[in-house]
């Protein structure tokens, strides 16, 4: 009788696991349960995207740390699922897409200790500045009533009629608006760095013998007086709109015959002649920067002016590829209408990717090369129904943001920081604390809260997610050290119980998440936000003391399960085994 060998009766003892001297072959997909195990391969990370580009030199690795948390039930049963593939990597997220907009309205900043420690923990990576229309009335080196002698006094407006020129000054120190060094001071201390918007409408209305030179002299001189703190400049801001300073210009007072309206062409022209000078200051003090030019985000109405139907096509046929980036601008929903909460939400996926392929294919028929792609504005414009300041704005600012590091977005800035009531059209991450708003100043609207816990528990690199229900929306992403973290966001009217499934991943032994509400649980628009229960102690906003809501946890024995109530996010991360 033939007798076995040692080494030969332990590999059949372990036959069941795997054959002798060889790996465990097990399916690529996983329930989630931690008994289920796979051999994770760590898939490589894609070439940066041309779109993205320099935008993400920033990007660092994120570890996951377990947070607080309170024991919680998950759901004993599921009606949907969601497909979490960590087999391969979409991008690494882009950090200067979290960004947001100050203005010179807002006051000093730096005198607001509340308002500088919500934008600290918040930590949007970049804050624009000046800030939309006033850039192009903006004179960054002047006191208030001295602007350049070259600068006239009166502009005319769309239809041609004259009317002051409101020149905002960098050298305010008034305790209503924000000058230049304390936008300086204000970066500093919440440890963020800016993109500056330069005043080309004073290269149209300037009335001196080359305008355009006068201007790009001025621009740079910033870049000079800067040293270096910005990476990233703008030439103007919507210049092709007919509510810009700039587009109608007093041709009496031009001495360089320039047109009456403004053209993609004749911008491209000037924005040439910034872009040597910039470059020439840049290098005088040994200093990178990136300069970008303003595109259309998508293709002019039937009744858009012909200023905008052909400005891209002229913008790229005079600067070729001597910008840097290229920025765009959308406020996604359409103008002044009273939109529906499933409405705006919509909007977040089919505008982000149809800016996309507009300006890629704007930037093929022209025949230059591809550039890092900015969205320096955005938000919804919905109006009526409170829709800015509800909990429906603070769901498709996660929408959006998503959709943009899917797409590739290499940079984006959300309009703004804050703005003014107007009956609840208010853009304005922060309250400026308004009697008819009922808020108190400085107070975080529901917004904040969605982004804030967004970031929170984003990974590093996106991957990606999908849902076997319509109405949720699951996105996805990956820590460097190993976990995975799930957006889900249900937009129906019913409660749904959905369970991860994971591909390429082993989950460890527990997940936590978030669970954030709107209103009073309702689907409607809602100025409250609630995250975990944990909510406000007045009309609006949501927990006072965000940073400390603890996170929900379960064990992962029976799968990662979690509750999504209608209108909510839910916010998953899994431990990796």
């Amino acid at each position: 009788m033939k007798m076995i060998s040692d080494s030969t009766l332990i590999c059949l003892m372990l036959a069941s696991l795997a054959a002798c001297g060889k790996k465990s072959s097990t399916p690529a997909d996983s329930t989630g349960k931690p008994d289920t195990v796979i051999t994770v391969v760590t898939p490589p990370d894609p070439a940066t995207a041309v779109t993205e580009g320099f935008f993400k030199d920033g990007w660092t690795a994120k570890r996951f740390t377990a947070p607080a948390f309170n024991e919680a039930n998950a759901p004993a049963s599921v009606n949907a699922t969601v497909n979490v593939d960590a087999s391969t990597t979409v991008t690494k997220i882009s950090p200067a897409l979290f960004g947001n907009n100050a203005n010179l309205y807002m006051t000093q900043m730096v005198t607001a200790p509340a308002l500088l420690s919500h934008i600290t923990k918040l930590h949007p990576g970049i804050i624009r500045f000046p800030g939309g229309n006033i850039s192009s009335v903006y004179f960054w080196n002047a006191a208030p009533g001295n602007a350049p002698a070259d600068a006239p006094a009166n502009l005319p407006d769309m239809n041609g009629n004259m009317a002051g020129a409101g020149y905002w000054y960098g050298r305010n120190n008034d305790s209503w608006t924000l000058s230049l060094d304390n936008y300086y001071n204000m970066l500093q201390q919440t440890g963020n760095e800016g993109i500056i918007t330069l005043n080309y409408g004073y290269a149209r209305y300037g009335n001196s013998a080359n305008p355009a030179a006068a201007a790009a002299h001025l621009a740079a001189d910033w870049v000079r007086y800067d040293n270096g703190r910005t990476q990233y400049w703008e030439i103007g801001n919507e210049s092709n709109g007919t509510w810009q300073a700039g587009y109608r210009i007093d041709q009496s007072q031009n001495k360089d015959g320039q047109p009456m309206l403004i053209t993609g062409e004749l911008y491209g022209r000037h924005a040439k002649i910034f872009i040597d000078s910039l470059r020439k200051a840049a290098t005088e003090i040994g200093k990178t920067i990136y300069i970008g030019v303003q595109l259309l985000e998508q293709e002019p109405a039937s009744w858009a002016t012909a200023t905008d139907k052909s400005w891209n096509s002229g913008v790229l046929q005079q600067t070729g590829n001597a910008a840097d980036f290229f920025i765009v601008h959308s406020y996604y929903t359409p103008f002044n209408t009273n939109s529906t909460p499933l409405e705006i939400l919509a909007t977040a996926n089919a505008v982000t990717k149809k800016m996309y392929d507009h300006v890629n294919t704007a930037v093929q028929t022209a025949g230059v090369n591809a550039r890092p792609i900015a969205l320096t504005e955005w938000n919804i414009f919905a109006t009526g129904s409170k829709q800015m300041v509800s909990q429906i704005a603070g769901i498709h600012a996660v929408l959006v943001l998503e959709e943009l590091m899917k797409n590739k977005f290499g940079m984006a800035s959300r309009w703004d920081l804050a703005n003014a009531w107007d009956n609840g059209n208010d853009h304005g991450l922060f309250s400026t604390g308004d009697a008819a708003s009922g808020e108190s100043k400085w107070e975080p609207r529901p917004t904040f809260h969605y982004l804030y816990f967004l970031q929170k528990t984003l990974g590093d690199r996106c991957i990606n997610a999908t849902s076997t229900d319509a109405d949720i929306l699951a996105y996805a992403s990956t820590f460097s050290s190993g976990e995975i973290s799930t957006v889900l966001v249900n937009k129906g009217n019913m409660q749904k119980d959905v369970q991860l499934t994971f591909k390429n991943f082993n989950t460890g032994t527990r997940f936590y998440w978030y669970t954030l509400t709107g209103g009073e649980g309702v689907t409607g628009f809602g100025r409250k936000v609630f995250v975990n229960g944990s909510g406000p102690s007045g009309p609006a906003g949501g927990p006072q003391n965000y940073e400390a809501v603890k996170a929900n946890a379960a064990n992962t024995n029976n799968g990662v399960k979690v509750s999504l109530p209608p209108m909510s996010v839910v916010y998953v991360v899994t431990e990796k085994k």
